[in-house]
């Protein structure tokens, strides 16, 4: 006995995607969450594809890396839309540090949903300035569940929201570590 018809199987796949998006500040176990939920899928032996920027360079040029060095091997891309070449077999995709992609991103993410495709999104939600940071707002917009994930301030040990810059630079994007940011909560990020 059958208990999905060819046609139900295939409605549920082209209409049964989603997009889940992890934010919080820098620090906060984002990339954690995302490497977590994406082997979860491998482990259930679904086809996973996963995307980073280019330019994140920071630990490893091919595979996305937590703060604590768990990895998952990725795929750098120069834009959005290149996300959109993936296999045709694919089921889950990954996309880490979506604050540095491009605008078309929560466009490419509603692309993928509406092919059946669960959508699993990882960024900072707030540049050091504590302004709402590249497609991260419309990505929170579209988004069936958005989970937001708190550092620690290391001033009080209040869960943290901000990433506090801590060298002088006004450059939108400076990628760095603990030497360039640190967690800080509403409090102490507005002390300085």
């Amino acid at each position: 006995m059958m208990l999905f018809s060819e046609d139900v199987f295939k409605r549920r796949s082209e209409f049964g995607g989603s997009v889940e998006l992890i934010c919080g500040s820098m620090f906060s176990g984002k990339t954690e969450e995302l490497i977590r939920r994406l082997r979860r899928a491998q482990i259930a032996r679904l086809n996973v594809e996963i995307f980073k920027p280019k330019t994140d360079t920071r630990y490893d040029e091919n595979a996305v890396v937590s703060h604590d060095l768990n990895s998952i091997q990725s795929t750098p891309v120069e834009n959005s839309s290149s996300i959109l070449l993936l296999g045709s077999n694919t089921q889950v995709v990954g996309i880490d540090e979506a604050q540095f992609f491009d605008d078309e991103l929560p466009s490419v993410c509603n692309k993928l949903a509406n092919k059946g495709i669960r959508v699993i999104v990882a960024g900072l939600d707030m540049d050091f300035l504590g302004k709402p940071f590249g497609p991260m707002p419309a990505i929170m917009a579209i988004a069936e569940s958005v989970t937001k994930v708190h550092a620690v301030c290391v001033r009080c040990g209040n869960p943290a929201l901000y990433s506090y810059r801590l060298v002088s630079s006004d450059a939108k994007i400076l990628l760095g570590e603990k030497e360039t940011y640190e967690p800080r909560c509403r409090i102490c990020y507005h002390l300085d």
